[in-house]
Formats: structure tokens, C-alpha cells, sequence
């Protein structure tokens, strides 16, 4: 199907994301649920979030794993938009933080982690990658491991390796 969405088929499409909206809302839904004081909701990030994914018709997709990846990029871009509109007093909204894996499980504010993700992109793409692909999508260590063809274990010592990273980032920012 997504050969046929990329040559147009707009009917594979539809299917497409009738096939992966459960997944991405609880993909949203994950990342924003222990958030409090967020203004979005699972949906309204989806909204943010669909649209750029269709606007993407011309990408060669892979399989699941592979779209799925992509969705957490743009999930994790449209929640840096929010952010930032908020932050620019656009819009009258609460702040928006993320609670993370990390050791002693700490309160972010959404942009200092994006600005530490960009720090990590610089200093090493594909750790950066697994953080995006694991904390904003939601995909597993295996689906991750099949997105950049590596072998599981290696995704999980890399995906430790980073949040070790953001975790030391985040508490000496720049």
C-alpha cells in the first residue's frame, strides 16, 4: 500500500492512515499523558502531525516501523511549533513539558529537550534518531533496530548511551 500511496493512489493513502491512526493517537497520547498544564490534546497533535505526514507523498516508505519513525519526527516537530507559538505569545497557553525515562525521572520543558536533541544530533545523528524514534513515537527498541539496520542490542545499548547523555545535558545546559 505505500508503494501505491507513493504513486498517487490517494485511496491507499486513506487506507493507510485508517490502518495507523490507533497507533499514532496512542503514540500521542503516550507522550502527552503525564503531562500536566499541557494544552494539547492526543488529537490536536494529530492534527498538527497528519497533514505533514501527507504532504510527505514523495517518501519511499519502507513498512510500519519506518512510518512510524517518520510520524515521531513530526510529532516531536508540531509539539517545538507549539512551543515555540506559545512561547512567542501567539497563543494563550500553558507551558508545555515532557516527562522523560531519565534517571530520576525529571520535569522538562519541551524546548530545553529539544535544544539538548539538537546538541545530540550534532555530536552523534543516529543517537539522536533512536531518542526521537523511542520517546516521541513510542516505537519499540526491535522496530527502531529494523528502521536504522542495526541489531536490537545495539539499539537498546545506543538508546542508553543517549538518555545518559540527555540526562547530563539537560542538567549542565550550554
Amino acid at each position: 500500500m505505500f508503494g501505491d500511496w507513493r504513486a498517487g493512489d490517494l485511496r491507499a493513502r486513506d487506507r493507510l492512515f485508517e490502518i495507523f491512526y490507533p497507533e499514532l493517537q496512542s503514540a500521542a497520547a503516550a507522550m502527552l499523558r503525564t503531562e500536566a498544564m499541557v494544552s494539547l490534546a492526543p488529537a490536536d497533535l494529530l492534527h498538527e502531525t497528519v497533514p505533514r505526514l501527507i504532504r510527505l507523498n514523495r517518501i519511499d516508505w519502507a513498512d510500519r516501523p519506518h512510518f512510524m519513525a517518520l510520524a515521531s519526527r513530526l510529532m516531536r516537530r508540531a509539539l517545538i511549533d507549539h512551543a515555540r507559538k506559545r512561547r512567542a505569545g501567539k497563543r494563550a497557553h500553558h507551558r508545555v513539558e515532557l516527562t522523560t525515562k531519565l534517571p530520576e525521572d525529571p520535569r522538562l520543558d519541551h524546548e530545553e529537550l529539544n535544544a539538548a536533541l539538537e546538541r545530540l544530533a550534532a555530536v552523534d545523528p543516529v543517537h539522536a534518531d533512536i531518542v526521537e524514534m523511542r520517546y516521541y513515537g513510542g516505537l519499540s527498541l526491535a522496530d527502531i533496530a529494523l528502521v536504522l539496520g542495526i541489531s536490537e542490542s545495539t539499539a537498546k545499548r545506543r538508546w542508553g548511551a543517549a538518555r545518559l547523555w540527555l540526562f547530563q545535558a539537560l542538567d549542565e545546559p550550554e
